[in-house]
C-alpha cells in the first residue's frame, strides 16, 4: 500500500492553525499535516531545503496556503508553485480571510485549485476545513503518476 501523501498547512495565525489541526483531526485522516509559519519555510518544505532537508520525498496531498504571510506571500508561494515543473501539479487551496476581489483574481490567475474564505464563525470555520480536509485527502483522485491534468502552461 502506498504511503498517504501529508497535507501541508501554510499559516502564521497560532488560533487558525491550532482550529485547522483540531477539524481536521476531527476527519480521523491518516495523512500527518506538516505545519509551516510563512512563505519561505513553506517552499523550504516543498523543495526539501534548509531544516526540511531530511523530509521524505513526495509531494503533499494538498497545499492550504494562508494568502497573508510573513517573508513570502502567498500568492508569491502559489506562484512558484505553479511555475515549478516538479511542484504545479499539486493542489493548492487558498485559505484566507481576505474578500478582496483582487485576492480572489490574482489566485486564480496563478493556477489556485480552490479559495476558500475563512469563516468567522467558530462553527462554519470548523466544517469548512473538514469538508477540505475530506475532499483533497480522501475524495479528490490525482492524476495517475502525478502528471499534471492540463499538461504544461
Amino acid at each position: 500500500m502506498a504511503e498517504l501523501k501529508p497535507i501541508l498547512l501554510v499559516e502564521d495565525n497560532p488560533k487558525d492553525i491550532e482550529l485547522t489541526l483540531a477539524a481536521l483531526d476531527q476527519c480521523q485522516l491518516a495523512n500527518t499535516v506538516v505545519v509551516t509559519r510563512d512563505g519561505a519555510e513553506a517552499l523550504d518544505y516543498l523543495h526539501a531545503r534548509g531544516a526540511h532537508a531530511g523530509r521524505n520525498s513526495g509531494d503533499p496531498v494538498v497545499v492550504l496556503l494562508d494568502l497573508k504571510l510573513p517573508k513570502i506571500d502567498g500568492l508569491e508561494v502559489l506562484e512558484r508553485i505553479k511555475s515549478d515543473p516538479t511542484l504545479r501539479h499539486t493542489p493548492v487551496v487558498m485559505l484566507t480571510s481576505s474578500r478582496e476581489e483582487r485576492d480572489l483574481v490574482g489566485s486564480y490567475r496563478l493556477g489556485v485549485n480552490a479559495f476558500v474564505v475563512k469563516p468567522v464563525a467558530f462553527s462554519q470555520f470548523f466544517e469548512a476545513i473538514r469538508d477540505l480536509g475530506m475532499f483533497w485527502a480522501v475524495l479528490n483522485e490525482p492524476p495517475p503518476g502525478g502528471a499534471s491534468p492540463v499538461g504544461p502552461p
